[in-house]
């Protein structure tokens, strides 16, 4: 029977919106079966475009997805395959042809394919050269003067509008990042995979961190551990119009910090400027933090857009998702990526954008800190977790089978359009794929808890949906919302979150008062206070190198302190900072905007 005031949709497979982290299939990792540590994860996402598909290839997941619209993604099983999977894998489409590179610190083969969407891999050459002057894996404590580490480890490769083409390397937080043109052999494809390439440039050092004048490259998390070097790693060119964007990832994928950043050239080994609006891709606040370690590549419509790696580290430092916000470049060539509420739902566009146009729904976070009630739980797992915006807790149901309820009161009559949810690994059990590891259950809502429709069905599912995003096919006004459980593959069932979005009625917030804003002693932190707007449910502090340029954000909750210091600030770069509030019914204008002085 349907409650009163809501309305019936069913499971929504053909929306036009998702929200991060991405909803795919993450595998299950091995590396720490013999210690009993189970997990799902996925990372270092490298997305290239090839024919008319998105083909999307992340560490160690033993393949790939496939997709015609960068929503609905399709896991492909290769036919050929490195056997310890690939590591921070390089893409690039030269000749027709897409090519796979794998991290190495040694030759390896190189993979290409001209039918990725079936699978379908061969070798281009059964050994790629060593790089030059690099030692051996296990002798690094041996290298002398001119001598390079072994690799290519983290490595990118590009192709320039010339044909030649150029490869890029290395994760350390010893050594720089390094680059070299290499020869493809494009012209000895009738060679076979017996075809040896080439490097045409000697590896030349590119950039290496300097955290003591950029903030942000500090290690930790909010940049606070200063006894470890940071790392840089994940290196990817991009081309825009004569400008090169030579992006790297920093400190470290193990904290809320981690971002990416940009160097700036003429040519395509340098040399390079560093950008003063860096980092560009950062993403420190709210569920889904990090944003490092990715990619940056246009979609069918010539819109820019960037992935990145979230971090979960509940049973391992490197268990992580990945996450895809938009990106671009001004006139004057600033590069810039939007991650302003970037685990909210967005809207994928079918037109190429506008200047300013906005991928964000509006659809606000309905279920922060709402009151939680499940048919049973394990103790100290409570179903208070799956409210509280962290990957890092969760519900645990005592059992895992089929009937077990998870139960939101929303605090009112909502319009609800999204849900998200996203289940975590706690003694799982899994340390591989197997067909039993699918996703299902069913979402049901009401008006006044006793009478239920449903809002979406999984019960069929096919595929592992870890983070699973359903848009409702209509918007449901709803006061409870209740998930159903069905199937999961792992030996308990546990939630981390379950993220609801939507409206209330009414006006969005005023806007907050800034009280101040300034620069400490050390230039690379500032303060910034402003004053609590009643009912709000977070604020976005948001900064950058001018006031039409705000494209750095630090997600804040409001039963946190209305204060923060930021530590991602570049020595010598002027800011300009304000805030904004939100709360279920929308978002406030800014505050005053403030200037941060060097």
């Amino acid at each position: 029977m349907a409650a009163a005031g809501a309305r019936a949709a069913p499971a929504a497979t053909g929306g036009r919106t998702w929200a991060n982290p991405l909803d795919i299939d993450y595998r299950y990792n091995y590396e720490q079966m013999n210690q009993g540590i189970s997990y799902r994860t996925g990372a270092d996402p490298a997305f290239v475009r090839y024919g008319n598909a998105y083909y999307l290839f992340l560490t160690l997941a033993d393949g790939y997805w496939r997709s015609t619209d960068l929503l609905h993604w399709q896991f492909v099983q290769p036919d050929r395959w490195p056997f310890d999977g690939p590591v921070a894998p390089a893409t690039l489409v030269a000749d027709g042809k897409l090519f796979l590179m794998s991290s190495a610190m040694e030759p390896r083969p190189l993979l290409y394919s001209t039918d990725p969407a079936h699978g379908r891999w061969q070798f281009w050459t059964r050994l790629l050269p060593a790089v030059p002057g690099a030692v051996w894996a296990g002798h690094e404590s041996e290298m002398k003067a001119g001598e390079l580490p072994p690799g290519p480890w983290d490595p990118g490769l590009f192709r320039d509008e010339d044909g030649r083409t150029y490869l890029y390397w290395d994760s350390s937080n010893v050594f720089p990042l390094y680059g070299a043109q290499i020869d493809l052999a494009l012209d000895r494809a009738d060679e076979g995979e017996g075809k040896r390439m080439a490097f045409v440039t000697k590896p030349a050092a590119l950039l290496k961190a300097d955290p003591a004048a950029h903030g942000w490259e500090r290690f930790g998390q909010d940049h606070a551990d200063t006894r470890i070097a940071p790392f840089l790693e994940g290196a990817w060119m991009n081309r825009h119009g004569d400008r090169y964007y030579l992006q790297y990832a920093a400190p470290g994928t193990e904290y809320n910090a981690y971002a990416t950043g940009v160097y700036v050239g003429s040519n395509p080994l340098g040399p390079f400027t560093y950008a003063p609006y860096n980092p560009v891709g950062y993403k420190p606040g709210g569920f889904a933090t990090g944003a490092g370690h990715g990619s940056t590549f246009q979609d069918a419509y010539g819109n820019w857009w960037n992935s990145g790696t979230m971090w979960v580290g509940l049973n391992w430092t490197f268990e992580r998702r990945i996450e895809l916000f938009p990106a671009g470049f001004h006139a004057d060539g600033q590069m810039w990526v939007d991650t302003r509420f970037g685990d909210f739902p967005q809207r994928m566009p079918d037109h190429a954008l506008g200047e300013g146009e906005s991928t964000f729904t509006g659809w606000m976070l309905l279920s922060y800190r709402k009151s939680a009630h499940a048919s049973s739980q394990l103790p100290e797992h409570p179903p208070s977790a799956v409210t509280d915006e962290n990957p890092r807790t969760f519900w645990a149901a005592a059992s895992n089978t089929a009937g077990q309820t998870l139960t939101l009161d929303l605090g009112g009559p909502r319009t609800v359009r999204a849900v998200q949810v996203d289940y975590a690994d706690y003694r799982s059990g899994r340390y591989g794929d197997a067909p039993d590891i699918v996703t299902r259950f069913r979402l049901d809502g009401s008006a006044d808890g006793r009478r239920w429709t449903t809002l979406a069905d999984l019960s069929h599912e096919t595929r592992d949906r870890p983070n699973a995003y359903l848009e409702l096919d209509h918007p449901a006004r709803i006061r409870y919302l209740r998930y159903v459980h069905g199937h999961v593959g792992a030996r308990t069932l546990a939630i981390s979150d379950l993220r609801v979005f939507g409206n209330a009625d009414g006006p969005p917030p005023p806007a907050p008062v800034l009280v101040s804003a300034r620069r400490l002693a050390d230039t690379r932190d500032a303060e910034v206070v402003w004053q609590p707007v009643p009912g709000a449910v977070g604020y976005n502090v948001r900064w950058g190198l001018a006031a039409d340029r705000l494209h750095e954000t630090y997600q804040r909750f409001a039963d946190q302190p209305a204060r923060l210091t930021l530590h991602a600030l570049n020595k010598g770069v002027a800011y300009v900072v304000a805030v904004e509030a939100f709360d279920e019914r929308g978002v406030s204008t800014l505050s005053r905007i403030a200037p941060l002085r060097p």
